[in-house]
């Protein structure tokens, strides 16, 4: 069984919906990585007894010395596929050059890349929001897009459903691309 990392840190929705819909059926999650000792997947990713580690990047003096200890720890585990769930930390290419990793971004890349991305797809004049699944590439959401899927924004829309649409989609899609990519593998 081919098996994962899942780097996460924050809630976890995006963790908890990958290990109740393919962790042990369709593949294993080796663990799950976080860099914030108070992130809500923590509990999450327990509860389904997914290791979990936990790397607090205010330890680090620095961005490269945080991601030499990511990459060792990520490493240990040697996963067919590492997953970017939400985890808000910019990567040097001390990791993105040496994993192959993807990640789920809330916007129709190349549009809105970086943090606070459904705010602002959601306050655009674009018609349409959406998420993307993507290579991890030392350019901030600049990796090849592997796959997209959008909604067009309803007139009354507010912030809070148009952010629950991204969330649907990216349940759906996230588990469907890493099955993919995997039986690719």
């Amino acid at each position: 069984m081919k098996n994962i990392v899942i780097l996460f840190s924050g809630e976890g929705s995006n963790l908890l919906n990958i290990i109740e819909t393919l962790h042990l059926k369709e593949l294993q999650v080796a663990a799950a990585i976080t860099n914030r000792p108070n992130a809500g997947g923590i509990a999450k990713a327990k509860a389904h007894q997914v290791p979990v580690e936990i790397i607090d990047h205010t330890n680090f003096n620095s961005r490269e010395s945080f991601d030499e200890k990511l990459l060792q720890t990520i490493e240990s585990y040697a996963p067919d596929l590492v997953v970017m769930a939400g985890f808000m930390r910019i990567l040097t290419p001390i990791v993105t050059d040496n994993i192959n990793a993807i990640n789920v971004h809330p916007s129709l890349l190349p549009l809105f890349k970086g943090g606070k991305a459904i705010e602002k797809s959601f306050h655009s004049s674009e018609l349409k929001g959406g998420i993307s699944v993507h290579w991890v590439s030392s350019e901030l959401d600049g990796g090849e897009v592997i796959t997209q899927d959008s909604f067009v924004k309803a007139e009354d829309e507010s912030l809070e459903s148009f952010t629950q649409k991204i969330r649907n989609l990216e349940h759906k899609l996230l588990p469907e691309a890493i099955i993919q990519i995997l039986k690719e593998r």
